[in-house]
């Protein structure tokens, strides 16, 4: 019975996500037709979030290597500021592919695990 609780909880979070991701994709803010860049870098991270909090719901991930892992991504996301902060709000494109490129290392960690 254990089992399908956590189930039942692994495809409520999936499809919460999953909804989010839809509902943010119809619902473009002018922040988002500004900030591209941005957008692209950040829905990534919240993509990420999802996927190790399903794993840990699946009980794919122990809690400790999720924290691991959500504590690179805010990192992430820490560093997409500092980036727009000192270019009018803005990222180049090469400060994105660097950001992708270390968004790519966690989410190879998050699909090994």
């Amino acid at each position: 019975m254990f089992s399908i609780h956590r189930k039942t909880l692994a495809v409520t979070t999936l499809a919460l996500a999953l909804g989010a991701v839809s509902t943010a994709t119809l619902a473009d803010t002018q922040w988002e037709k500004n900030h591209p860049r941005r957008e692209q870098v950040n829905d990534r991270l919240g993509n990420q979030n999802a996927r190790i909090d399903n794993k840990v719901a699946n009980g794919e991930m122990s809690k400790h290597e999720a924290n691991k892992l959500h504590k690179e991504d805010h990192q992430i996301r820490q560093e997409e500021r500092t980036m727009a902060s000192q270019n009018g709000g803005h990222i180049t494109k090469q400060e994105q592919k660097t950001l992708n490129q270390q968004e790519n290392a966690v989410s190879q960690q998050i699909k090994t695990h």
